[in-house]
């Protein structure tokens, strides 16, 4: 799928024109956005700042430079809790571990930071396309910075006197989503954010209880142009490419991601999302 997706994006870059194209490759790919959402949460108790972070793919095609500038933006937003989706990196070329996990650390002291893997993130999909052949690589960068890696798993924290259940499931890619042991211990209504890379986790995760999912994997299709109708996204479900919205009463968040594939972008803007979570009206 991955394959074909990125064949048909470099294809409809003649059809840009050269200086859609130029744009396409210069300057979208590396034009942050900060995008304010605000969703109403049952039985929290009071509001809560959320930072939703995706999709860094640290590589050759994203520059150190421009992630930099994400971690910036996410810090001077001041949230109570930070929470990132997966695909760190791209393979395992074009990044330092060294200089990633100093990175990943301004986030982890500056609000408590959750995070779960991506289908790049190592592992059988992602070794035969040359990534890592586990997530241990990935892993050791994101504990070591401080944040809060949930491989198929939870915790109950509070911010600013609201109790939190964050949960994190592995990738469905991946072939590593353990739903029942990510919700295990599940305590009975505590607000529940879930982390999942890939927005089709839902139906998998359709029989849990759980508020606000947060996901990422489509880059919001990362090369969109309305009058062709392309929009190429790696899901099965299209309604849920990017932005907030709702799922039989629940709520999806699906970030366009901070990073891409190839260093391309055309009228999707990579992003930084600040989600207000708000007392539900009684």
């Amino acid at each position: 799928m991955i394959q074909s997706i990125s064949r048909r994006k470099f294809l409809v870059l003649p059809a840009l024109g050269a200086s859609g194209a130029a744009y396409a490759r210069l300057v979208e790919p590396t034009w942050l956005e900060l995008t304010y959402r605000e969703c109403a949460i049952p039985n929290l108790v009071r509001p809560v700042t959320l930072i939703h972070l995706s999709d860094f793919h640290a590589s050759d095609a994203v520059p150190k430079s421009h992630i930099e500038r994400a971690i910036d933006m996410a810090v001077a937003a001041s949230p109570d809790l930070i929470c990132i989706t997966g695909d760190f990196v791209t393979n395992t070329t074009g990044f330092d571990a060294g200089w990633y996990t100093a990175v990943l650390r301004r986030l982890a002291l500056k609000a408590p930071t959750f995070a779960v893997l991506g289908n790049h993130d190592g592992g059988p999909w992602s070794a035969t396309r040359g990534g890592f052949d586990t997530t241990a690589e990935v892993a050791h960068i994101i504990e070591s910075s401080g944040v809060q890696l949930l491989a198929n798993g939870s915790r109950t924290i509070t911010c600013r006197g609201a109790a939190l259940r964050i949960v994190g499931v592995g990738d469905v890619w991946a072939d590593d989503l353990d739903a029942a042991k990510a919700f295990k211990d599940q305590e009975s209504r505590c607000p529940t954010i879930l982390l999942s890379h890939n927005p089709d986790t839902k139906e998998l995760v359709a029989e849990h209880d759980w508020d606000l999912m947060l996901s990422g994997h489509t880059h919001g299709g990362q090369v969109v142009v309305p009058l062709i109708g392309l929009s190429p996204a790696p899901v099965m479900d299209r309604e849920y490419i990017a932005g907030l919205k709702r799922w039989r009463n629940r709520w999806i968040h699906i970030s366009r991601g901070v990073g891409n594939l190839h260093g391309v972008r055309f009228n999707c803007r990579p992003e930084v999302t600040r989600i207000h979570l708000l007392p539900e009206a009684t």
